[in-house]
C-alpha cells in the first residue's frame, strides 16, 4: 500500500483559499495567482494524499468530498499552528507593545473595566491604550478586521482564526419601570412578555445577524446603544433584559423593578477574551487578558 505524501504549506493555503472564496477563480484572485496555478496546486495535493478532495462532476462550484472535509479541518489546524508560531516569534522579537487597541462588550460591568484599566495604567505607563466599546458580534468584527488586538466578547459561534479565553459572565435580568403593567401585575402568566414591547440590544455587525438572545416579545424595539435602552426602560417604554450590576442602583431606588416572569427570561451572559491566532497579544495585552480572567476567578469564589 502506497503511503500518502507530505503536502506543502502552500498547497494547504490554496485549499483553504478555494473553500473560503467558494471557487478556484476566487482563490486565484485572493492569492494573486492564475486560476490554472490554483487548479494545478489542488491536483498535486490530491495526488500527494491519494484522495479526491472536490466533487467536480455533479456541481459547477467546487464542493468538498468527505475526504476533503477531513483534510480541510487538518489543514486549518496546521495553518493556525504556523500562524501561532510566527506570532509568538514576532512578539518575542518586538517586546513590549508601544500601543494597544482593545474592544470591550458594552455589557461588561463598569467595575471590572475600571479595575482592569486602572491597574493596566500602573503596570504599563508607556503603552498607549485605544479603547472601543461595542456590542454582540461587533466586538469580534473589530478583532477580525485587526482594528483591535484583543476584545472581551459575548457568546458567539466558533470562528476560525479566533482564540477564546473564558473571563466570566454577567447576570442579565428582566426589568421594567414600576408603572409598567408587567411590574404591577400580581402574577404574570407564562408568555406575558410577548404581549408587550421588548427593548432589544441589536448588533452592528453581521456576525450574529438573525440570532436573537432571550427575545420573546412579538413586538420589539431594536436599539444599538445600551444607554438608550436603559433610558427607555426607566421611561416605561417597554421591558427588557439588563446587566444586573448596571441597574443595581435603579432597583434599589425603585426606578426599575425586576420582573417575575415564569418564562425564566434572563440568565448569564458569558464572556470571552478573544484575539486572532495570527496576531497574538504581546506582554501588555496578555497581562490585560489575565486580569480579566482573574476577576472571573475571584467572582466565582465569592
Amino acid at each position: 500500500m502506497t503511503e500518502p505524501g507530505t503536502p506543502t504549506l502552500d498547497q494547504l493555503k490554496v485549499l483553504l483559499a478555494v473553500v473560503d472564496t467558494g471557487s478556484f477563480a476566487g482563490a486565484a484572485r485572493k492569492l494573486n495567482r492564475a486560476t490554472s496555478v490554483i487548479s494545478y496546486s489542488v491536483a498535486n495535493l490530491e495526488a500527494q494524499l491519494g484522495l479526491t478532495l472536490f466533487d467536480r462532476e455533479t456541481t459547477r462550484k467546487p464542493q468538498l468530498t468527505e475526504a476533503g472535509r477531513m483534510v480541510l479541518g487538518e489543514a486549518r489546524a496546521v495553518i493556525n499552528s504556523i500562524d501561532g508560531l510566527r506570532a509568538k516569534s514576532k512578539g518575542m522579537l518586538q517586546g513590549l507593545e508601544s500601543e494597544l487597541h482593545i474592544v470591550l462588550d458594552t455589557l461588561l460591568p463598569e467595575h471590572r473595566v475600571l479595575d482592569a484599566l486602572t491597574s493596566f495604567r500602573e503596570q504599563f505607563p508607556t503603552v498607549t491604550l485605544y479603547l472601543y466599546i461595542e456590542s454582540l458580534g461587533a466586538v469580534t468584527k473589530l478583532v477580525l478586521d485587526r482594528v483591535a488586538t484583543i476584545g472581551i466578547a459575548g457568546p458567539l459561534v466558533t470562528i476560525d482564526g479566533i482564540e477564546k479565553i473564558g473571563v466570566g459572565s454577567v447576570r442579565m435580568i428582566p426589568v421594567a419601570a414600576p408603572g409598567h403593567s408587567l411590574a404591577t401585575a400580581v402574577n404574570n402568566p407564562p408568555g406575558a412578555g410577548r404581549n408587550h414591547v421588548q427593548l432589544v440590544l441589536t448588533d452592528r455587525s453581521d456576525l450574529t445577524k438573525g440570532r436573537d438572545i432571550a427575545v420573546v416579545g412579538t413586538s420589539t424595539w431594536r436599539l444599538a446603544d445600551l444607554s438608550a435602552k436603559h433610558m427607555l426602560l426607566k421611561a416605561g417604554i417597554g421591558w427588557g433584559n439588563m446587566p444586573e450590576p448596571m441597574i443595581a442602583n435603579d432597583l434599589a431606588t425603585g426606578r426599575l423593578v425586576r420582573l417575575a416572569l415564569p418564562d425564566n427570561i434572563g440568565g448569564d451572559y458569558v464572556m470571552d477574551a478573544i484575539y486572532r491566532t495570527d496576531t497574538l497579544p504581546g506582554p501588555a495585552g496578555s497581562w490585560l487578558i489575565e486580569r480579566f480572567r482573574q476577576q472571573a476567578e475571584v467572582s466565582s469564589a465569592n
